[in-house]
């Protein structure tokens, strides 16, 4: 038997919030209503996924491992009446996100060489919103950076950057032409709150700080709470006075990487992935000025047009 996305959808709800009341107000339904359609997908899995008793809603383990298959079907799905919604206008549109920095203009070009007709937008994704842009359709393919939640997501070196180190400008470390791993000793490390891993080999201070954005981390930076790193291409694009980016040629480069959901085929997107590996040199030495102008311009544009 099918499985039933509008099933599968209240599921996730009642999975999510773990309290069918509160579930079935989300989804403007009925609870018994909704216990009606958590039990008919039950026995269409043949498989207990909630145990009520009177400390509450939990997920079995069998609803455990549906919840984490759920969410990328459902983006998926979600995905199709958005490219089917686009496909209903008459127009063919790719749309590619990309995080900060990371030029796309390049591949963009040598694409629409090919296909002079279709129109590439671009769109900013953030660190915690990279995969729910690529699965739920609102970006169709992504230069994106790790860490990434990889589930439903097919990724692809394209190729490295320097990292670098950002310090507050009356840092002991600002101004100078490169830095080692032990010029870092000591220092507190202002993290992105999902990341894992330090980029060091050599432990630094935890500043206890975790932040969501670059912007955030930026702001940290600045006010003297912490170091932090970025890739060579996010120093153009975020260029400011209080702080202070400088080289570290020990730490291991940044890798980007190209990425789009897995269950994605397209010809469309084939052939932007041929150009994006095409220009993949020259994107990672082409962060520049001229190049972040061009393509803050196309943000801008694309987002004008959508209004």
């Amino acid at each position: 038997m099918d499985l039933d996305l509008r099933k599968l959808r209240y599921f996730a709800t009642v999975a999510e919030r773990l309290h069918f009341g509160r579930a079935a107000d989300e989804l403007h339904i009925a609870q018994p209503a909704l216990s009606r359609q958590i039990r008919a997908l039950e026995h269409d899995l043949g498989a207990a996924l909630f145990t009520r008793d009177r400390h509450g809603v939990a997920l079995t383990d069998a609803g455990r491992q549906l919840l984490a298959d759920a969410g990328p079907l459902l983006a998926s799905a979600h995905a199709v009446r958005r490219r089917v919604a686009v496909a209903a206008r008459g127009s063919q549109r790719l749309v590619v996100g990309f995080r900060a920095g990371i030029p796309v203009i390049p591949a963009a070009r040598a694409f629409e060489v090919q296909h002079p007709d279709v129109v590439v937008d671009v769109q900013r994704m953030e660190w915690d919103d990279q995969a729910p842009m690529l699965l739920d359709g609102r970006v169709d393919v992504g230069y994106v950076r790790l860490p990434i939640d990889e589930t439903g997501l097919r990724l692809t070196p394209l190729y490295t950057e320097p990292l670098m180190v950002v310090v507050p400008a009356g840092h002991r470390l600002a101004g100078k032409e490169e830095v080692s791993e032990a010029d870092l000793a000591g220092e507190p490390l202002i993290w992105h709150a999902d990341a894992s891993t330090q980029p060091t080999t050599r432990p630094l201070l935890d500043s206890g700080l975790h932040v969501r954005g670059v912007e955030e981390k930026l702001e940290h930076v600045a006010a003297g709470r912490g170091i932090s790193f970025v890739g060579r291409s996010e120093t153009v694009f975020y260029s400011r006075p209080d702080i202070s980016y400088v080289p570290v040629p020990d730490l291991a480069p940044d890798q980007v990487f190209f990425a789009m959901a897995a269950s994605r085929t397209s010809p469309l997107v084939d052939d932007f992935f041929t150009a994006a590996q095409a220009t993949a040199e020259i994107t990672a030495e082409c962060g520049n000025y001229e190049m972040w102008q061009l393509q803050s311009d196309a943000v801008s544009n694309s987002a004008t047009m959508g209004r």
